[in-house]
C-alpha cells in the first residue's frame, strides 16, 4: 500500500487534502462517514489516516497509545517530530495538539511490517460502524441521534511483543460498552498475530454522545443510508 498518496509532507509539515482524506476513509478504511465526504460542511480528516501517517514516518514502537485530541481538517498543517520519544504531541500550525503519543520498548522502521499492520488496522477500524456498534447498542439498548451521529476517538493502544517477519493478520477479539445517561464509551479489542502466532494485542477506546433509547425501525434506515452510500462508492 502507498500511504503516500494520501498526504502531502515539506520538511515534517503535515497537510491532507479533501481529496486524499476521502480517498484514504474509502478505498482504504472501508469508512463512509458522513465526515470524511468531500463536500460535508463539517469535514475532517479520518483519525486512523493521522496514525498511520505517524507510524510511516516515524516507525513503530513495541508500546505505543495514541490519545485524539482535536479533528484535523484540510486547512491543518500538522508538525512530526525527526524521530519517535517517550510521549510527543502532533500540534497543527496554532500550536494545537492534535494527537499525543505515547512511545516505548524497542522500535521498528520495517516498511512491510508497518504497512500491513496499518492495512489490517484501518479495515479492522473501519468495520466499527456498522458491524460491531449496531450489536453493542441493541445489547444496551440505546442508538446514536440519526440526525446527528457523534462517534469520536478517544485513544487506542497497540502493544507488541515481537517484529516478527510473516503474513500479519488483525483478529478481532471483543467489545463492550459502557452507557452513562446520553454518553456511552466503547471500547474494542483485538489481537495480531504473525504466521499463527499471537505477537501483540491492541485496544481502541471511543465515545458516543446523544444517545436515546433504541429503535429498530431508525436502526434500520441508518445502516440502509450508509450501505446505499457505500454501495454507490463501489458501483
Amino acid at each position: 500500500m502507498n500511504l503516500k498518496q494520501f498526504y502531502n509532507i515539506d520538511q515534517q509539515q503535515i497537510s491532507v487534502s479533501r481529496e486524499q482524506a476521502s480517498l484514504f476513509a474509502k478505498s482504504v478504511a472501508g469508512d463512509f462517514n458522513p465526515l470524511h465526504d468531500i463536500n460535508a460542511k463539517r469535514f475532517c480528516v479520518p483519525g486512523d489516516l493521522l496514525f498511520a501517517v505517524a507510524l510511516t514516518e516515524l516507525g513503530v514502537s513495541q508500546s505505543m497509545r495514541f490519545d485524539f485530541e482535536s479533528m484535523v481538517t484540510e486547512q491543518s498543517v500538522v508538525k512530526l517530530p525527526e524521530q519517535l520519544s517517550a510521549e510527543f504531541s502532533l500540534r497543527d500550525q496554532n500550536d494545537k495538539s492534535m494527537m499525543t503519543i505515547h512511545s516505548s520498548g524497542s522500535s521498528s522502521k520495517d516498511e512491510k511490517f508497518i504497512s500491513s499492520l496499518i492495512e489490517k488496522y484501518v479495515q479492522f477500524s473501519g468495520r466499527t460502524f456498522p458491524e460491531i456498534l449496531i450489536d453493542l447498542m441493541q445489547k444496551n439498548d440505546v442508538m446514536i441521534n440519526p440526525a446527528r451521529p457523534l462517534i469520536i476517538y478517544k485513544n487506542m493502544v497497540i502493544e507488541i511483543e515481537q517484529f516478527a517477519g510473516g503474513e500479519l493478520l488483525l483478529e478481532f477479539s471483543s467489545a463492550s460498552m459502557e452507557v452513562n445517561g446520553k454518553k456511552g464509551s466503547v471500547k474494542l479489542e483485538f489481537d495480531l498475530f504473525v504466521d499463527g502466532q499471537k505477537i501483540g494485542h491492541g485496544t481502541k477506546d471511543m465515545v458516543v454522545s446523544g444517545l436515546r433509547p433504541f429503535e429498530q425501525a431508525a436502526i434500520d434506515t441508518i445502516v440502509s443510508d450508509y450501505n446505499a452510500t457505500k454501495k454507490a462508492y463501489s458501483a
